[in-house]
């Protein structure tokens, strides 16, 4: 099911959508990583909530 962009509400701003280039774009940019790395993130930790990715990002980068 698409993503319905005008229902923005507290569990569409926890998640990061891997099929939304934006997405991924504004989150590598804010973590100062790759777009692969975050997409290895969400791959290896099973999940796209964003703060279990900024945790796995961080400890694997150390950023």
């Amino acid at each position: 099911m698409a993503d319905n962009k005008t229902n923005k509400g507290h569990q569409d701003r926890n998640k990061v959508s891997g099929s939304e280039n934006y997405e991924i774009q504004y989150f590598k940019d804010k973590m100062g990583v790759s777009s692969q790395a975050v997409a290895g993130a969400m791959r290896a930790t099973g999940s796209n909530d964003r703060k279990t990715l900024e945790a796995y990002l961080k400890k694997r980068h150390g950023k």
